[in-house]
């Protein structure tokens, strides 16, 4: 479906441009899911294509899951060299009832383009690659040397990615790293990222009998396992909503003076602001930080899941034999996530009464990342950032992760610039993923302006 576009809805951008933004967003590259695989790798072969274009050489990188497209300018001796960062894989559309427009073909609507990948991150990525093909079409070259690494498997960990960075270590060699994954605190307002929170993982299992039991016959002689864990998780937390875990703010990086001094300041009532997005009756957390401080740059311990027993319709008179729960803790400078998952260990210990055993499985873990935003390619970013939106930009940390940054750092050696593009509502992830096009354009400029402050 072409969708017509007006001058007014598309500000400074080519219809063209957009066409071909659809084109990407009809690819349904769900990477999580095999049924998806060899559209994931149509999106690839697509992306390719695209960029070899516009005169890049561009090729197709297989791994053991979704291959990684790479592509680069004709690079020039004494010249800063730039990686541009983006993924092309996107997350299941379920649950499909809850879509306005179908997932995989893009609608636009009061300058919004609706479609699954539509921010997260087929929008964002396709706008540098736009801003480098208007540059190349005008100048006949970039001011720089660029790497475009676009992969497929971001959405499920990016678990082949340091592989292919390792193995292409010298041939990557770069200066700095570029990534637009990320949000701006508001609409209009240019957004610098200088920090993610990283994330550790366990499961917790609490073992009573080896089967089942019937709670008239057995109940008050043998341990209740789902009420044994419940209280269990009751003590994460005391009553001002600090982690109860011993030791755990042990090596916590205590937030600058300025970096607080700069988010109070910022252009938004965030406490507002997430009460509209979340629709909670109230917000609450550790006593003594702000809203902003407490997801950006205070560590917590979330439970995700639990579950045991009977969850069937009625009643069903069991003491059952285990129970579970899933657990997550956010993680901040300098955190390490091994000491989180031995500290939580031993917290649940001291806290297991009699009659039951545990068991405790380590998940997933990725860590934490801080880089300063005053340094020369943090302030050619905020330059960037001014000429693309006309603003000061906000300085952010984030409170969700993003393993491959630091990656980037003890891989390739370098640091990493965080500007995304993505609004607070934009429902990454969820039914009715939508980017502005007043974005999709701002994205292409800023491409053109932070490739030429880091050349200056």
């Amino acid at each position: 479906m072409t969708i017509a576009v007006t001058h007014t809805t598309l500000h400074a951008m080519r219809a063209s441009h957009l066409e071909e933004y659809y084109q990407f967003l009809r690819f349904p590259s769900v990477s999580t899911d095999e049924a998806y695989a060899e559209k994931v790798t149509e999106c690839a072969h697509w992306l390719v294509e695209k960029l070899k274009s516009i005169g890049l050489e561009a090729e197709l990188h297989p791994t053991p899951g979704h291959p990684v497209v790479w592509a680069r300018n004709k690079h020039q001796a004494g010249r800063k060299t730039v990686m541009i960062y983006g993924h092309y894989d996107v997350q299941p559309p379920d649950p499909l009832e809850l879509w306005d427009s179908p997932p995989f073909d893009p609608v636009l609507k009061d300058g919004y383009v609706f479609a699954r990948g539509a921010t997260d991150n087929k929008g964002q990525i396709l706008a540098h690659i736009l801003g480098i093909q208007e540059t190349l079409e005008k100048d006949g070259e970039l001011p720089v040397n660029v790497h475009l690494v676009i992969e497929g498997e971001e959405e499920i960990g990016s678990g082949n990615l340091g592989n292919f960075l390792s193995q292409n270590r010298d041939a990557l060699k770069c200066d700095i790293a570029l990534v637009s994954d990320t949000g701006m605190i508001a609409r209009g307002v240019p957004t610098m990222s200088y920090g993610l929170r990283g994330v550790t993982a366990l499961e917790i299992k609490v073992t009573g009998a080896q089967m089942d039991l019937h709670s008239g016959i057995f109940g008050g002689a043998v341990a209740n396992p789902i009420t044994v864990l419940a209280r269990m998780l009751a003590t994460l937390h005391d009553a001002n909503g600090h982690v109860a875990i011993e030791g755990f703010y042990d090596k916590v990086r205590p937030l600058e003076d300025w970096e607080r001094e700069a988010w109070r300041k910022l252009p938004i009532d965030a406490d507002a602001e997430m009460l509209k997005e979340t629709r909670a009756p109230e917000l609450v957390g550790e006593k003594g930080y702000s809203t902003v401080e407490r997801i950006w740059g205070r560590p917590t311990a979330e439970i995700n899941g639990i579950g045991g027993g009977y969850q069937g319709m009625g009643t069903k008179t069991v003491i059952a034999s285990h129970a579970m729960a899933k657990l997550t803790f956010r993680l901040v400078p300098d955190q390490e996530g091994d000491d989180i998952i031995k500290l939580a260990t031993r917290h649940f210990e001291k806290h297991l009464p009699p009659g039951v055993t545990m068991e405790i499985t380590p998940g997933h873990s990725g860590p934490w990342y801080l880089t300063d935003p005053h340094s020369p390619f943090g302030e050619a970013a905020q330059r960037a950032l001014r000429k693309a939106f006309e603003k000061d930009p906000a300085l952010i940390r984030e409170g969700g992760s993003i393993p491959i940054v630091s990656q980037f750092r003890s891989i390739l050696g370098v640091e990493t610039l965080l500007l995304g593009l993505a609004l607070p509502d934009c429902r990454a992830h969820s039914p009715n993923e939508n980017f502005p096009l007043e974005n999709f354009d701002a994205g292409i400029r800023l491409n053109k302006a932070v490739l030429q402050e880091i050349a200056a």
